[in-house]
């Protein structure tokens, strides 16, 4: 089923594709997928290389052009025919979520086994020979697209015609407990970085919690807000776009009276909910290590960290940290914790090929953020070290969101690959 729509400057059209669950078991239950194509208008007929967007996540829809799409496409299609794909369990796609999952959290967590990035990728692949062919296209990978990128490189280069990666270069070797384990330095430098910016929200901060520890504050699904869950605001503190965001939150936090306003606990709410992506949720620390088991890696990490307990001095947001006891309070992912339990002590297969990498004559480049929150540098870096070929750029003009921020790293990742700088 196709539909096209137009939208000033742009001229876009619904792809559905039906898909195997397990592409190992193509007749088998299907899912199906959602892409949309977007062509700059005056192009739309033209014959143009086709640019594949693999969005950060797991489990986030891809951007909407025009709702928060970013810098980066209008750059992409002066060049190319763009497609924007719903990875599986996401928007348009076929949904994964409370109310569409197998009841039975055995059931459940056999079909969330197939929503990581190797099997993104093979729905890519399916997509790619109902669209062009045997065309290879070229690939935008940001974050964990980036991830995924590194997948299809690893699975089915054949398909591909170049490969840009932004804050997306995964490790090949890191176990979780070590990805963790950087992953919480990196947040409190973060923390640091953003209380030199608000010093006064420091007092702020510790006043919330010591709200929360004495009073039933309620948000707006029903359930008591947590001084822990209120930590986990600090998801965005790695964008630069919503880095001063956190502190216009914290200037509405109180009443006069000392209690916490609507406006704060409506945002707080918005802002610590999964309802609009629990898939990221269940399956982050399955995307984490090659071929690796989690176990709640980020909980049993934590404990290394004792300067993020909610009430040390001072006080510390949490970052991308996925923990077990957001499934016993988030209302939405309540329903999915014995499932997300049994996701956590999965065995699963590699996601990469450290030998493929090596071998690979498809072009390569990416962008490395210099104090990226969410992806470390350093293993980054190794990891780029394995890709033959590809051209790397490390930067500190740009935080994990720079893709979106500035057209400027497209096109210097289209320059790179040309040969051009």
């Amino acid at each position: 089923m196709t539909i096209t729509f137009r939208r000033p400057g742009l001229v876009c059209t619904d792809h559905f594709l039906d898909v195997p669950l397990d592409h190992a078991a193509p007749d088998g239950p299907s899912v199906r997928v959602y892409a949309r194509e977007v062509a700059a208008a005056g192009k739309e007929d033209a014959d143009l290389p086709w640019l594949l967007f693999l969005q950060g996540g797991p489990g986030y829809k891809a951007n909407r052009p025009g709702a928060g799409s970013g810098a980066w496409l209008d750059r992409a299609l002066r060049d190319y025919r763009v497609l924007l794909l719903d990875q599986r369990g996401t928007g348009r796609s076929t949904p994964a979520n409370r109310q569409t999952l197998p009841s039975d959290p055995q059931e459940a967590a056999a079909c969330l086994r197939h929503f990581r990035a190797d099997s993104i990728v093979r729905d890519a692949e399916l997509l790619r020979r109902h669209l062009v062919g045997d065309r290879p296209w070229s690939v935008l990978g940001q974050s964990f697209g980036g991830f995924c990128a590194v997948t299809y490189l690893s699975f089915a280069p054949e398909g591909l015609r170049e490969v840009f990666i932004t804050g997306g270069l995964p490790s090949l070797t890191a176990t979780p407990d070590e990805w963790y384990r950087a992953s919480y330095r990196r947040i409190a430098a973060a923390n640091e970085r953003y209380f030199a910016r608000y010093p006064g929200d420091q007092d702020v901060a510790r006043r919330i919690v010591a709200r929360l520890e004495e009073a039933d504050e309620r948000l707006p699904g029903g359930e008591r807000l947590s001084a822990w869950r209120f930590q986990t605001v600090g998801m965005d503190l790695g964008h630069s776009s919503r880095f001063d965001d956190l502190h216009y939150l914290l200037e509405e936090a109180f009443l006069p009276d000392g209690r916490l306003s609507d406006t704060f606990l409506h945002q707080v709410g918005d802002a610590v909910s999964f309802a609009t992506h629990p898939l990221y949720a269940v399956v982050h620390e399955a995307c984490l290590g090659n071929g690796m088991r989690s176990g709640w890696s980020a909980d049993r990490v934590l404990a290394e960290f004792p300067q993020f307990d909610p009430h040390a001095d001072p006080f510390r947001f949490l970052g991308e940290t996925i923990h077990r006891r957001l499934f016993e309070e988030d209302p939405a992912l309540i329903p999915l914790r014995e499932c997300a339990d049994l996701i956590a002590e999965s065995e699963w297969p590699a996601l990469y090929d450290a030998e493929r990498l090596a071998a690979t004559t498809v072009p390569v480049a990416a962008a490395v953020y210099h104090d990226d929150m969410y992806v470390d540098r350093d293993m980054s870096l190794e990891t780029a070290a394995a890709i033959r070929g590809i051209r790397t750029w490390v930067t500190s003009e740009y935080a994990h969101n720079g893709l979106a921020a500035d057209a400027r790293v497209l096109d210097r990742l289209i320059a790179l690959v040309r040969g051009e700088v």
